[in-house]
């Protein structure tokens, strides 16, 4: 029994760290590469712009998070402590500005700055309600995805129903992990998926 607690716990840890709350963009723009006008542009240049957009939402916030972590001397959960989360959101919210900075000042399409705005919108909103009450950023992330694919299938019109299908299955799996590591309870994970999807959703549609 206790062997089988422990598999499901690695498991759910795994899945933690798969599922970063950080692939929102990288995600977003791979699905503008894939069904939009995007698609005709060159590969060297597709790859580019993952890689910037790779390197400010992903590298640098898990690196720099990583060291304060360390730094402090907190375990991944003790850093999970609502009043312990301000300054990795701080942290993740000026590295999204710094990309959209970037994005603005290459004067890359405006769909693919669309995508970084809302994975910010969506960090700026948890953290907000972090001040009251703590809420799952990684569901949040995976609703976002889901609110992004619901505008984009509108815009460019492809049928979402089963790739909304596969982000409901991962939002599930991850937010089973989050409540088994006891980081997050039922209504947190719930709420931070529909906080990301309306965030997503309203910030592709009107910036």
């Amino acid at each position: 029994m206790m062997r089988r607690e422990k598999q499901i716990i690695l498991t759910a840890r795994i899945m933690s760290i798969i599922f970063t709350p950080f692939y929102l963009p990288i995600l977003g723009l791979m699905m503008l590469f894939l069904f939009s006008y995007l698609s005709i542009f060159p590969w060297a240049y597709k790859i580019e712009v993952l890689a910037l957009v790779y390197l400010f939402t992903i590298l640098m916030p898990t690196a720099m998070i990583h060291f304060y972590r360390r730094h402090q001397g907190w375990t991944l959960i003790e850093l999970g402590h609502r009043e312990r989360r301000m300054v990795p959101y701080v942290i993740s919210i000026l590295c999204y500005f710094v990309c959209v900075y970037i994005m603005e000042r290459l004067h890359m399409p405006h769909f693919m700055g669309s995508i970084v705005v809302a994975a910010l919108l969506v960090q700026m909103v948890c953290a907000l309600i972090n001040v009251w009450w703590k809420i799952s950023t990684h569901t949040a992330a995976i609703g976002g995805v889901a609110g992004a694919v619901f505008i984009f299938a509108e815009y460019f019109g492809f049928n979402p129903v089963w790739w909304l299908s596969l982000i409901i299955l991962v939002a599930g799996i991850v937010g089973s992990s989050r409540m088994i590591l006891r980081q997050h309870s039922l209504p947190q994970v719930v709420a931070g998926f529909w906080v990301g999807f309306a965030c997503a959703a309203l910030s592709i549609l009107f910036v």
